[in-house]
């Protein structure tokens, strides 16, 4: 996937592209050396709400001034009506693609190993770390796309 994503990368970039393997929380990088973070269907592996915050703190950390983070990621609700709607689509949508032992899978899976936030909860946390100028690209379902701007 890193070799993947360097290839899509240097065909759009003549900058320099660095990729790095592990743990995001655990890996050492520079203070305020990056123009772009790209979180993309990773975030929502996060357990809990101290892995939540300081995972953004240190996004925020490694954005340089001026620099952005963009994340798109599976997402839950914040009342419990809306989000058994959106799971039922999204079950809907899994069946539809691969049956019902399928979305059964999927849906073992998340809840085995995924604790997605709402975007209110991550934007809210963007804003609590730091950033300033917060941007909600897209929601469709239970899937968002959102970001934000380092000014200050």
């Amino acid at each position: 996937m890193l070799e993947k994503a360097r290839e899509r990368i240097s065909a759009v970039n003549t900058g320099k592209i660095r990729t790095f393997k592990g743990d995001f929380r655990e890996i050492d990088l520079p203070d305020q050396g990056y123009d772009v973070i790209m979180a993309a269907a990773v975030l929502h592996h996060l357990r809990h709400d101290q892995d939540w915050e300081l995972t953004f703190k240190k996004i925020y950390r490694l954005t340089a001034f001026g620099g952005s983070v963009w994340i798109t990621d599976l997402v839950s609700h914040e009342t419990e009506p809306v989000q058994s709607l959106m799971w039922k689509r999204y079950g809907e949508y899994l069946c539809s693609v691969g049956g019902e032992d399928y979305q059964a899978k999927v849906f073992d899976y998340i809840d085995k190993e995924d604790s997605p936030r709402s975007v209110t909860y991550q934007l809210d946390l963007l804003r609590k770390v730091g950033f300033d100028h917060i941007e909600l690209l897209h929601k469709n379902s239970c899937f968002s796309a959102f970001g934000a701007i380092k000014t200050g």
